[in-house]
């Protein structure tokens, strides 16, 4: 008995000591979470360029934790340097069972989307825009059912349809899907995400009709399935959306009439539907009182255009272009006082043009040509003081040009050709200074043919060196005098006519008043700097904030971002965070500030320094303007001039904003950066050198002006030495040339301005386009219409659709693997400026190899960049 119960004990003893072994055994076999998390980013790889001490992992960049220290957020746009590739699905998903946040933005992932991604089960954002993803989405992108934000735009090799199992993800806030080459329909299960308030699937080939499911979505605000291939009828569903703002359907094969229950979208502020067959407007649309942009153009609209058309009375743009529209130019228009542009061309409206169009004080664009129009031009036109562009063609209007004509300073575009208009041109037309476009050709004008002082119509014919312009806007009117082919004028073309003791009196005294000035000025500044000095801050260290104001103490910058506070936050670069602050003296300005790390960095602070001493010696009106700067201990920051619509790269990856951006738009743009570039190349002595010129180191103000920034790594050029360096700049826009020479030179400028030229006509990065320089051949049957931005019609202006290949022209110039067969920045700029004659072939014909062997390159008269 106890011999067995010894037994017994002896084996209870080891039985114990087996298990506690095994449960060791276990345990160490499963590493705790926070253990996982490391092996996890070890085994990815991801960030095996930056560091492999994983326990100081949540300083690793674009890794945010919690205060357990477990990975909360991975935010690679705050770290543009982690080189993902093809490692993207090495990472083991299932490790980070607290990670809320993934954005690898603009990050060249590579591969497709691996299904493990449904195990981050905590996700509530996703963004793999960008990226250069392939392959079909995964269902199991369903499983995320706490994720409020997913964006997959901008991955053309994606291919398949969208995942049914999409509708499962209930807190989706925002879906992003635009540009992925997605095909077929879109799948009723989405009528499941209640919450969602944008959705965005343009630029694929989605087929099959909208289905009605959509109407579920009551707290959307904004829908765009444009530029697919849907076809059927917008269903009468859509009107149960009462809180869409945005409603964009443009580029599809949608048929049948507009349904009435569009009415019920009483907060709609933008409703495109261009390019599509449309037959009948509802009279309810009228009700949409707080409509802003109605683009119904390139349809097959019939009827009149009714008086309820007076209920709009938000409406800004209003587009009707290219329908069936018949009857009279309604009166209702005139009480539309916020109406900047008006396109109701290629219709057949008939009856007079109202005088009362010129109570409309804001109007910029008046498009009418093409149409049964007849009676003359009513004088009232010339109090529209804003208009740029007016285009009355190909109507059947009489009588004369209205003389007052010549007092609208802002006309650029001026088309009355083809019309019965009779008389003399008025000589003040020749007082439009800013006209690039002029055609009164095929009328009955008599007369004299005005001195024109607009320099950017005429050419040189290279016959004989007489300045014309061509085509001849006077063609057609028999009765005008010859045409004497007239030296181009200047607004100081009237000098000659200035008395000759002015002439010799003036320059002297202009030179004694400004000897005197300055004299006055130079003994002004030097007391300053015999009496006061620089006045440090109370940390001793340099803050010069200039401005109309004066100096400003870094207390007060603090304080005008609250120390620096995340709201005003406004985007993060390379080695710092802007702000937007707003100054004591009511001035809003950008302040551009180094990370509290890096700010001690000495890499960084060469950067900073670079920047202030190239921004402070250039002036130019396309180059960002530097208000100030200050060096403060662990604060450096910049003080630019406040940019409205941020950069180039943002504005194009917006939907809205890639609209208002039109083609006249883009194309100025370019132009402005051009100038910019040539400024810093040949009028900067020594020649400056950017180094990073991509889309992100564009900013945009509030007009869609261009102007270059980030010149924290711009160098001057010493022509007589080898210029070595490393390679610095944007991966996707540095010239090939430096991965093998290293040597910089102004060339490598001119690489990356043609990838932002074409970047910006294309509404995305143009990678595939380069990849296919390197063999010519597959660009024969690749057409320029085929990468254009789809979501920008294509243009029906001659004169804009002339500046768009001459535009594509020059950045494939640009693109030249040889170097010396770039144009310089100053030729690009010269071409600009230059005058170009008819395509000849229509747009859609021409080839990307055209362009590229500049078959389609128009020269004519060069002249001076303008500073």
């Amino acid at each position: 008995m106890a011999s067995s119960l010894i037994i017994s004990v002896i084996l209870g003893v080891l039985w114990a000591t087996i298990l506690l072994s095994s449960a060791t055994t276990v345990t160490a076999a499963y590493p705790s979470p926070l253990e996982a998390e490391a092996i996890a980013l070890l085994e990815s790889r991801w960030w095996s360029n930056h560091s492999s001490n994983t326990s100081q992992r949540c300083q690793w960049p674009g890794i945010t934790c919690n205060t357990a220290e477990s990975i909360t957020q991975i935010n690679l746009s705050d770290a543009p340097n982690i080189e993902v590739g093809d490692r993207f699905g090495k990472l083991n998903f299932s490790s980070f069972p607290n990670l809320v946040l993934l954005n690898l933005s603009d990050h060249q992932l590579r591969g497709k989307i691996p299904h493990q991604i449904g195990d981050l089960s905590a996700l509530k954002y996703l963004d793999l825009s960008y990226c250069g993803l392939s392959g079909e989405l995964p269902p199991s992108l369903g499983k995320l059912t706490q994720l409020e934000f997913l964006d997959i735009s901008y991955n053309d090799n994606i291919n398949g349809s969208i995942p049914p199992q999409l509708g499962n993800l209930e807190n989706l806030v925002t879906l992003n899907l635009s540009q992925c080459g997605i095909v077929g329909p879109v799948p009723s299960a989405l009528g499941q995400l209640i919450n969602l308030q944008s959705l965005i699937l343009s630029g694929n080939q989605i087929n099959g009709s909208i289905p009605l499911e959509i109407g579920y979505l009551r707290n959307l605000t904004y829908l765009s399935l444009s530029s697919n291939r849907i076809v059927g009828p917008i269903p009468s569903a859509l009107g149960q959306l009462t809180s869409l703002q945005s409603l964009i359907l443009w580029g599809n094969q949608i048929n049948g009439s507009i349904p009435l229950e569009i009415g019920h979208l009483r907060n709609l502020t933008y409703l495109d539907l261009y390019n599509n067959r449309l037959g009948l407007i509802p009279i309810t649309l009228y009700q949409l009182t707080n409509l802003e942009i109605l683009y119904l153009d390139y349809n097959q609209l019939q009827g009149s255009i009714p008086q309820d058309i007076e209920n709009l009375e938000n409406l800004k743009l209003l587009f009707l272009t290219n329908n069936s529209f018949i009857g009279h130019i309604p009166l209702a228009l005139c009480h539309l006082t916020k109406l900047e542009y008006i396109s109701l061309s290629q219709n057949s409206l008939s009856g007079s043009i109202p005088s009362c169009i010129g109570s409309l004080s804001k109007m910029q664009y008046l498009i009418l040509g093409s149409n049964l129009l007849k009676g003359p031009i009513p004088q009232e036109i010339c109090n529209l003081a804003n208009l740029t562009s007016l285009a009355l063609s190909q109507n059947k209007l009489s009588g004369s040009i209205p003389s007052c004509v010549g007092s609208l300073s802002k006309m650029r575009y001026l088309s009355l050709d083809s019309n019965l208009l009779k008389g003399s041109i008025p000589k003040d037309i020749g007082k439009l200074f800013d006209l690039s476009y002029l055609n009164l050709s095929f009328n009955q004008l008599s007369g004299p043919i005005p001195i024109l002082y607009a320099t950017d119509l005429y050419i040189v014919d290279a016959g004989n060196g007489c300045n014309k312009i061509s085509p001849d806007p006077f063609e057609g009117n028999s009765d005008l005098s010859p045409y004497m082919c007239p030296t181009p004028v200047t607004k100081k073309a009237n000098s000659s006519r200035i008395p000759y003791y002015i002439k010799i009196f003036l320059p002297i005294a202009i030179l004694f008043t400004f000897s005197i000035l300055g004299c006055l000025l130079f003994s002004r500044f030097k007391l300053k700097n015999n009496h006061v000095s620089v006045q440090p801050t109370k940390n001793g260290d340099l803050c010069s904030i200039w401005n109309y104001d004066g100096k400003i103490a870094y207390e007060d910058i603090v304080a005008a971002t609250e120390d620096f506070d995340f709201r005003y936050c406004i985007g993060v670069g390379g080695y710092g965070s802007v702000y937007k602050a707003k100054l004591p003296c009511g001035k809003v300005v950008a302040l551009k500030k180094l990370h509290h790390l890096e700010a001690e960095n000495p890499t960084f602070d060469k950067s900073f320094r670079n920047e202030i001493k190239f921004l402070s010696e250039i002036r130019h009106r396309n180059i960002v303007k530097l208000h100030g700067f200050c060096l403060h201990r662990r604060s450096m920051f910049l003080i630019y001039e406040y940019m409205e619509k941020g950069s180039l790269f943002c504005n194009l990856r917006d939907e809205v904003n890639a609209v208002e951006m039109d083609w006249t738009r883009r194309v100025e743009i370019i132009k402005g950066i051009a100038h910019a570039l040539s400024y810093l190349h040949h009028d900067c002595c020594p020649p400056i050198v950017h180094r990073d010129i991509s889309s992100n180191n564009v900013l945009l103000n509030s007009s869609f002006e261009a102007f270059v920034a980030d010149f924290g790594t711009a160098r001057m050029l010493d022509l007589d030495s080898s210029n070595q360096t490393i390679i610095v700049g944007t991966c996707g826009y540095v010239a090939p040339e430096l991965a093998y020479t290293m040597i910089v030179t102004e060339k490598c400028d001119v690489y990356s301005f043609g990838v932002v030229a074409l970047e910006t006509l294309m509404g995305k990065h143009p990678e595939e386009v380069l990849s296919w320089l390197s063999s010519p051949t597959s660009l024969v049957n690749m057409k320029l219409v085929d990468v254009l931005d789809n979501r920008l019609p294509l243009p029906t202006s001659q004169l804009v659709t002339q500046n768009l290949v001459h535009v594509a022209t020059l950045a494939f110039a640009c693109l030249n693997p040889q170097t010396k067969s770039r144009p310089t920045m100053k030729e690009v700029c010269e071409e600009f400026l230059s005058r170009h004659t008819s395509l000849g072939i229509p747009l859609r014909m021409i080839s990307l190899l055209q362009l590229m062997n500049r078959e389609m390159h128009i020269g004519g008269k060069t002249k001076t960049c303008d500073v």
